[in-house]
């Protein structure tokens, strides 16, 4: 890191250190820099400086508050990834409203559950979902008002005209209406093991887990990021939002269609990228198609093809690449090391402010999850279980304080839900999910992530595997065909060579006796979490014939 660096990074720690809230901080980045580009749009190539936003906002949160949207209230925001996002959810919280965010591929059903659960009575959305916002309102009665930010409608109103404000009356005193222990937002957890539940994440938490992810790794500002994961995930919402938006004055590229990211990549060239781990096996694979040789071992070789790979990526000059959400196949962290791009894997979860441990560019350990940041403890249960302390942890799950007791103890220890463990060198190690233990009809216990993530390792024609047998005689599983495999007529003889070769690293108890080859991809949603973790539930009741069939 050059002198100059030192010395934005600094500079941050500065700003950090003073804030109080999120919009203390806000305030701070806009006014240090106000000519940095803020805001893009990959798609229009719309560019809004610190200086635009910072007009637009308050131009914004005049307007709600006219509306009577008041200190506390929840408000709903259901919109892509784009520059309109960032600015209307900033606006709602200097108003000391609490803004959060819908799944964009929820049902009706699921979206009036999190409506009413939440008790939000504005919704500020784009005019491509109000039909399935008009059907989930009609059930969600606490929602009195549906504003757009795109179309003007005789209907519905809209914030069009304060998105394209150049200056504003809004007083800025969030000092006066913001104070550190409100909520900044709601998190819903994406169901994974049943409803979904509102994660109530204060000022102070999200400012203490951002000094922390700082102090771990104390990069510059100015840089450039892309969004393209769902805002209502809490990866997106601290990467994108708080840190890149609000803390470190990166342009950040909204990229509302992820299935343009390989383009928008090249383009932005980030400093800064994370992605879930399916991202990283997509990219692995678009290097590794046509390449005549072995390309891992050419790279390690030759440091010019290594730079050239990093470039073909749009990766050449990030200083921090983060994968997390789910496991991390080992031959994909194997794979960008040779690349010259260590890949960080992190602990995060939405109860703790997203971030509790991470490896460094200067302190990784592949397959763990990093050392735990110096904002949280850390320690292992008697059973196994990883709890975390701190500031960071949430308030509390909405409305419902039986869950929340279940998950955090009288003393405020987390109940992460995690098995795991810590090394001599203070790095954290996760074993499985508590609650996805299987125990077979012998009664043995086994790890099905550990069996899924020895299939996904042995090969690329997988793209998804879930493992089954609790409580059965053996074990067998579901496979997903990669997408570019999908098509290959050896495709069954190459699965069973993948998994022939993951048995081999297995117990016996462990190793998959029979599988069954699904050519559709799983859908985030449906039989995937939005950050593309499996829904076993949902996957055991709609492959239950399937599953059957392997057990007869």
């Amino acid at each position: 890191m050059t002198p100059t660096d030192m010395s934005t990074a600094d500079a941050v720690s500065d700003r950090l250190a003073a804030a109080t809230t999120l919009a203390d901080l806000f305030l701070a980045t806009a006014d240090a820099h106000p000519d940095q580009v803020a805001l893009r749009s990959h798609e229009s190539g719309l560019e809004l400086t610190y200086r635009q936003a910072r007009a637009r906002v308050g131009a914004i949160a005049d307007r709600l508050r006219s509306l009577g949207v008041d200190r506390g209230e929840p408000v709903a925001l259901m919109l892509r990834n784009r520059p309109e996002f960032h600015l209307v959810d900033t606006a709602v919280m200097l108003l000391g409203a609490v803004p959060f965010s819908l799944y964009n591929t929820s049902p009706p059903d699921q979206l009036a559950y999190v409506l009413a659960d939440a008790g939000a009575t504005t919704v500020i959305t784009e005019s491509g979902f109000l039909d399935v916002l008009e059907t989930a309102s009609a059930s969600a009665q606490s929602v009195e008002r549906l504003l757009l930010v795109d179309d003007r409608a005789d209907e519905y109103g809209d914030l069009v005209d304060e998105l394209a404000a150049e200056e504003t009356d809004f007083t800025f005193t969030p000092s006066d209406r913001i104070r550190p222990d409100d909520l900044l937002t709601l998190i819903y957890t994406s169901g994974t093991t049943g409803p979904q539940k509102g994660v109530e994440l204060t000022h102070r938490g999200m400012l203490t887990q951002l000094r922390g992810v700082h102090a771990a790794v104390p990069l510059p500002g100015a840089g450039r990021q892309l969004s393209f994961l769902p805002a209502a995930h809490v990866a997106d919402r601290w990467t994108s939002h708080y840190s890149g938006f609000m803390t470190y004055a990166n342009a950040v590229t909204c990229l509302a269609d992820m299935a343009d990211l390989a383009p928008a990549l090249v383009q932005t060239r980030p400093t800064v990228f994370g992605a879930v781990p399916r991202v990283w096996e997509k990219l692995r694979a678009a290097l590794e198609a046509g390449y005549p040789g072995d390309i891992m071992a050419d790279a390690v070789a030759d440091p010019a093809l290594a730079e050239t790979l990093r470039t073909k990526l749009g990766l050449d000059a990030a200083r921090w690449v983060v994968t997390g959400a789910a496991p991390t196949p080992r031959g994909v962290l194997e794979f960008f090391v040779a690349l010259g791009l260590p890949l960080c894997e992190m602990l995060g979860m939405s109860e703790v402010s997203c971030c509790v441990a991470t490896n460094t560019p200067d302190a990784i350990r592949l397959g763990s999850v990093g050392r735990p940041l110096d904002t949280v403890a850390v320690r292992i249960a008697d059973d196994g279980e990883v709890l975390v302390h701190g500031p960071q942890v949430m308030r509390g799950y909405r409305g419902a304080p039986a869950k929340t007791a279940e998950s955090i103890d009288d003393e405020g220890w987390l109940r992460t839900g995690d098995i795991g463990r810590i090394d001599d060198d203070g790095f954290l190690w996760i074993v499985d999910r508590k609650k996805e233990l299987i125990i077979n009809a012998a009664g043995k216990n086994m790890s099905p992530t550990a069996i899924e993530m020895a299939v996904l390792s042995a090969g690329s024609a997988v793209s998804h595997v879930a493992v089954i047998g609790d409580r059965r005689p053996y074990v067998v599983a579901l496979i997903v065909a990669a997408p570019e495999a999908a098509d290959d007529p050896e495709l069954e003889q190459r699965v069973r060579d993948q998994i022939d070769r993951a048995n081999a690293t297995l117990a016996r108890v462990e190793q998959i006796k029979k599988f069954t080859v699904l050519r559709e991809d799983w859908r985030p949603g449906h039989e995937l979490t939005p950050t593309m973790k499996l829904r076993r539930r949902v996957i055991d009741e709609l492959y239950a014939a399937e599953i059957d069939q392997l057990f007869a």
